[in-house]
């Protein structure tokens, strides 16, 4: 069973910055494509960002470009999003997603529980 577990949410003015970790447990043989989504209070769950397995393909959302970097670290299964010059509106649950391919080679979306990260300002 693969989980994944984030961390790194916390609050913090505007301005600021914070940095976000998920990491995949359990058997995995190959991750395809891993990112990060948010749920701010009343709204629907929206991608922030992702990226494949080489960094070939990484995919921003508009509101967040410039701003927030996804990066990762192949060898610890773990993936990570910078967040800099934090605003009000990126107040939200963060939540790590994976498309992994597990014990034998079966293919899975995984989600983390989330974290919650509150910007104030």
């Amino acid at each position: 069973q693969v989980q994944l577990v984030e961390s790194g949410g916390d609050l913090v003015k505007s301005g600021g910055s914070l940095k976000l970790a998920c990491t995949a447990i359990g058997y995995i043989f190959k991750i395809n494509l891993m990112g990060w989504y948010r749920q701010a209070p009343g709204k629907e769950r929206e991608l922030v960002a992702t990226t494949t397995r080489s960094g070939s393909s990484i995919n921003y959302a508009d509101s967040v470009k410039g701003r927030f970097t996804i990066s990762r670290d192949n060898t610890r299964n773990t993936w990570y999003l910078q967040m800099d010059s934090l605003e009000v509106e990126d107040t939200a649950v963060y939540y790590c997603y994976a498309d992994i391919v597990g014990s034998a080679y079966s293919r899975d979306n995984y989600w983390g529980r989330g974290t919650q990260v509150t910007i104030v300002s």
